[in-house]
Order: C-alpha cells, then sequence, then structure tokens
C-alpha cells in the first residue's frame, strides 16, 4: 500500500537559535490559559538535555517501543514509568510590566518582578525552556546528556566551548507513532492523505498514556481543559499549500517542507529491524517517485496526482532519500519519524601559508572528518541510533558540494574537472546545483500540492475527517 507523507527536513547549520519559530508557533496555536508551559516548537541547545529535563532518557518516561519476543511493545506497557511533570518542563512566568508604569516615581530604577503565570504568585525562577541556551548552565546538566554515550564527554564538558548546535524540534508525526496505539479511545489517528497525527479533541479524556508513550514528548497535557494536545502541522495551511508557521518566520531558513511516497506494509517490518540498520531500512520505506512501478501502485491505492507531481520535487526526498544527507532523530525509539535533520559542519577555517597568503588547501580550509570539534559519535547517537558511518556519509557530501565551489571560485576549474569531488561521494553536477539552490540560495524550500474542493469529505471512524479521492 502506498501512502503519501508531508515531511520536513531541518538543516542545522543554518539555525542561529533565534527562537522566532517558537515564538510564532507558540502565538498562533498555544497561546491561551492551559497551555503556558507548552512549546510545539522548541530549540533546544546541544549538548544539554532538552525541554522537558532528559526527554531522550527513555529509561526515565518510558517512551518509544522496544521488541520483545520478535513484536513491537510500548515501553509503557512492561513497566511503570514517571510521568513527565511541570518541573520538568518549567512552572510558565511572565512578568510585572505593568509595574513599570504605575509606580510612583522613585529614586531606583523600577524593575518588572517575575510572577507564575498560573498562581499569579511572585517565583523564583530556576528553569526554562531553553535554559542551557548557548550552552549556558551545561557545567551542572551536561553529563545527563545521554548522547555522550562512548564519547570521553569529561574533556568537553570541561572545555565546553569546544562544540555546541541549535536543535529545532516539533512533532515527528511519525509512521509508527506510539501514541496512537497508546491512547485506549483511539483520540489520536493518522490522516490518511497526508500523514499528519492528530488528536481528536472531542474523544480526548485526557488519560495522558500518548504523553507517556511519545518518546519526543511532543504532546502536552492541558490542565485546562482537561485534555491533551499537540503540533498538528499547521494543517489548515498545508491544505491550501502554504507552510508551516514555523517554516514561514523561520529566520535561518533551514525549514524545507516536501511529500514523500512510503510503503505502509513495511512499517511495522521496519520497525522491529536491528538497531544498527533503522535510517538504512527507513530509507528503504521512502519510495522513489520516478520509478513507473511506484507511480502506477500509488494511483491505484488513491494517491492523487497532485501528491505524485510534489513527491518528484520533494526536497525532503533528495535529502533523506537520494543524497542521505539527512537523518532522523533517534530511530531507535522505532517510531520512523518523518521530521529529518541534515547534521552540522563545522564553520570553515580560513588560514594563511608562510607568505601571509591565504591557503586554497583542502586539507587547511574544510575540516576532515575524523577531526570535527562535534564528535560523530554524538551525532551518531543522536541522528543514527548509533551507527557513524551514517553520519560520516552525509558529513562527507556535505564537504564535497562546498570543495566543489571552492574549486570552481578559487582554484578556477571548470565544472567537469571539479567535479571529480562529486563522483567519489555518489554526486552529480544535477545534485550540487540543486543542492547549491536548496542548501545555499534558500530557494523553493517547500513543495506542498493542494486540495481540490471538488473532493468529496466524509467522516472518518475516529471522527478525523478522511478525503475520499
Amino acid at each position: 500500500m502506498v501512502r503519501a507523507q508531508i515531511s520536513m527536513v531541518m538543516v542545522l547549520d543554518k539555525c542561529i537559535g533565534c527562537h522566532t519559530c517558537s515564538v510564532t508557533c507558540k502565538n498562533t496555536w498555544t497561546n491561551r490559559e492551559g497551555m503556558e508551559y507548552a512549546w510545539w516548537n522548541d530549540v533546544e541547545t546541544k549538548p544539554g538535555i532538552g525541554y522537558p529535563k532528559q526527554w531522550e532518557n527513555q529509561e526515565i518516561y518510558g517512551g518509544g517501543w522496544v521488541v520483545k519476543d520478535n513484536k513491537l511493545r510500548l515501553r509503557i506497557e512492561l513497566k511503570e514509568y514517571r510521568m513527565p511533570k511541570m518541573d520538568d518542563y518549567y512552572t510558565p512566568f511572565t512578568y510585572t510590566y505593568e509595574e513599570l508604569f504605575t509606580q510612583e516615581i522613585v529614586d531606583q530604577q523600577p524593575t518588572a518582578e517575575p510572577i507564575n503565570m498560573i498562581t499569579e504568585e511572585p517565583i523564583d525562577i530556576q528553569w526554562g525552556p531553553n535554559w542551557e541556551d548557548d550552552l549556558a548552565g551545561l557545567n551542572e546538566t551536561g553529563s545527563l546528556d545521554p548522547n555522550w554515550n562512548g564519547v570521553d564527554k569529561e574533556i568537553y564538558l570541561r572545555y565546553k566551548d569546544v562544540f555546541m548546535f541549535y536543535l529545532p524540534r516539533i512533532c515527528n508525526h511519525c509512521l509508527n507513532a506510539p501514541c496512537i496505539t497508546a491512547c485506549p479511545r483511539k483520540s489520536l489517528y493518522k490522516r490518511e492523505e497526508d500523514g499528519i497525527v492528530l488528536l481528536d479533541q472531542e474523544r480526548c479524556r485526557g488519560y495522558r498514556y500518548c504523553v507517556q508513550a511519545c518518546p519526543y514528548k511532543k504532546v502536552y497535557y492541558n490542565w485546562k481543559t482537561g485534555k491533551s494536545e499537540k503540533c498538528i502541522f499547521c494543517y489548515p495551511l498545508i491544505e491550501t499549500g502554504q507552510p508551516t508557521v514555523c517554516t514561514w518566520s523561520c529566520v535561518g531558513k533551514i525549514r524545507y517542507i516536501g511529500v514523500v511516497l512510503y510503503d505502509e506494509n513495511r512499517v511495522e517490518e521496519i520497525a522491529k529491524a536491528d538497531v544498527k540498520d533503522l535510517v538504512k531500512l527507513q530509507r528503504e520505506i521512502i519510495l522513489d517517485p520516478f520509478n513507473p512501478d511506484v507511480v502506477n501502485q500509488a494511483r491505484k491505492d488513491g494517491v492523487p496526482e497532485t501528491f505524485i507531481k510534489a513527491a518528484k520535487e520533494s526536497p525532503v526526498y533528495y535529502m533523506f532519500k537520494k543524497w542521505e544527507i539527512a537523518l532522523p532523530i533517534h530511530p531507535e525509539f522505532r517510531t520512523l519519524p518523518m521530521v529529518f535533520y541534515v547534521p552540522p559542519l563545522n564553520p570553515v577555517i580560513t588560514t594563511l601559508d608562510e607568505k601571509g597568503l591565504l591557503s586554497a588547501s583542502y586539507s587547511d580550509i574544510l575540516p576532515k572528518i575524523d577531526e570535527l570539534r562535534i564528535p560523530i559519535k554524538y551525532l551518531a547517537n543522536l541522528f543514527a541510533a548509533g551507527n557513524e558511518e551514517e553520519v560520516k556519509k552525509s558529513l562527507r557530501k556535505l564537504l564535497a558540494i562546498r570543495e566543489f565551489f571552492r574549486l570552481i571560485e578559487v582554484e578556477k576549474l571548470n565544472r567537469s574537472e571539479a567535479g571529480k569531488v562529486l563522483i567519489d561521494n555518489d554526486l552529480t553536477l544535477e545534485d550540487a546545483e540543486l543542492m547549491y539552490r536548496w542548501l545555499a540560495l534558500g530557494r523553493e524550500r517547500w513543495i506542498i500540492p493542494t486540495r481540490k474542493t471538488e473532493l468529496t469529505l466524509k467522516i472518518g471512524e475516529r471522527g478525523g475527517v478522511r478525503i475520499k479521492w
């Protein structure tokens, strides 16, 4: 069964940590009582424990799947785990801004004191949605980051400015979403037409099994309504061919949205595979939209022509499937997440030779894969279930593109001569041009098919809107 999935890629080298995506998302979707602490889109600093605290540590929260007796089982079915508490997120706070205008004239500068947004009582702020911003407090929390597994973390924690990068996160709208299975009310469902995972507020009774089951902790409990809520991938915008709010507002232009076609019948098989093979097999489940057999089967299974056309132009398909430069976050959770990340490289190093001239040596200017300041093992633990080769493959191709254009611009080689570095990394001249257009210029960052108004709507079994193609 061929299905279509709206997916996203984030290029971490371009993220500047400005949090514009977080603010615009919050102002659009969660700016109301009961959701003060919820950030459907947040930006974390790595290394760090993130938001909520230690969300990656499933020995604490029990999210995601495990394979037991050759069957997929939810972790929360096997034993009791802790539900995340308000302190794990942060106590939402604001400031008494009105006092800046209402205080009587005094000799001292007036100040706005922090207050709890829920109780409106004064508060001593101890944590926030990105308390570790720019490595702040890493000396206290850094050792708790589970991605240090297999890395000599002491040297990095001692010299904490050695490396850092920003990690924006949203709901991954997984192919094998544990939140859907965990809900006894069947409140969560995956839309058949585009794969977006939604939560039916009418059916939800606030049991919060979905909060526990999500290993990324992107389902939130609304204490005011007594129901859970989550990222909806801005589906009202998506349905009209517009990007998500976080994508539209992104200052660094790091986000790319596109359609991919996948084989629904293989989801369970791949989710049960050996951990080291999860990334490779997840790529296999993504189908080639240029293959006539795939296209014919997609049509038989009800995928409309607009989605098939969009899949052929999708930046997500190229970055994750064709070029293999994008990676899923924590694939070992076995959810088959559909938000991918292009791992970060180091800044280009400019060096001078003995004559004081700019050195154009590849080994001097561009870093070597095994000598990056960001440990390969750390990136592998975050994006490839510990498989370092998947990360190295991605970084080699990113460096190859940089070298290709440096040879043209600096060495003045022609494209065919410079293209050897591309061939060595399984890339073509056409790939290089398209990568430059997307990654450097940020053009056509979203290819989103629109819905046709003449399509008939019907109500699905779980109360969600289904489109009859």
